[in-house]
């Protein structure tokens, strides 16, 4: 079992007049957090270095990545995922941007500003377990939608996306041991669904 974030957060770190700013945010895959990378960069484009490190679950395995953008090398992106393995943290992504205050801090120094910043922002989040779950895709009569979103908040079933046109197109996932108590109230119309199909598994948060 691994650990994830439970919402995104900011934290800032000033040494010898360079900001380090952290973003740490949650992800579902590779292609988010390159995603999510790429917004960064953009809303930085300013800083002289956006540095990252992420770790997903994906296919059964960690995928893990790190950028020192520029920096020498193995002082940011290195030190940055040593600190996300510590935590056991996977499905995050933390992007370290770096505002250059004029006083070089030599590799030692970027280390710890590196290491320190993801380390403050580690530390101020909430953590949650994260296991693998199924996930499935729901079609719902618009008429039928508010009962089956409070089905879903009993049952501890999380609608992750919501499409809406002719009927309501839920994308939802849940721990396993949720998942035969699910398709047992489809099948005794406990929960009313016009169409159901599972997607296949996946980690989720709990």
């Amino acid at each position: 079992m691994y650990q994830t974030i439970n919402e995104n957060n900011t934290f800032e770190l000033v040494e010898k007049k360079s900001r380090f700013i952290a973003n740490l945010m949650y992800v579902e895959s590779k292609l988010d957090a390159e995603t999510k990378i790429k917004e960064l960069k953009k809303k930085y484009h300013d800083a002289r270095h956006n540095c990252f490190a992420f770790r997903v679950l994906e296919d059964d395995s960690v995928y893990e990545k790190s950028s020192d953008d520029g920096e020498p090398s193995g002082t940011a992106g290195a030190p940055m995922l040593n600190i996300l393995q510590k935590n056991n943290l996977c499905n995050v992504l933390v992007v370290v941007t770096r505002y250059f205050g004029g006083i070089l801090l030599g590799t030692g120094g970027l280390v710890r500003a590196y290491s320190g910043a993801v380390s403050g922002v580690v530390d101020s989040c909430d953590k949650i377990c994260i296991e693998l779950g199924s996930e499935f895709e729901v079609k719902v009569d618009y008429s039928k939608l508010q009962s089956f979103q409070y089905y879903c908040k009993k049952m501890n079933i999380r609608i992750v996306k919501a499409s809406y046109g002719e009927l309501v197109s839920c994308r939802v996932e849940m721990e396993n041991g949720v998942r035969e108590m699910f398709w047992d109230d489809i099948g005794n119309k406990r929960v009313d669904v016009l169409d159901v199909g599972e997607i296949g598994v996946k980690y989720i948060r709990v």
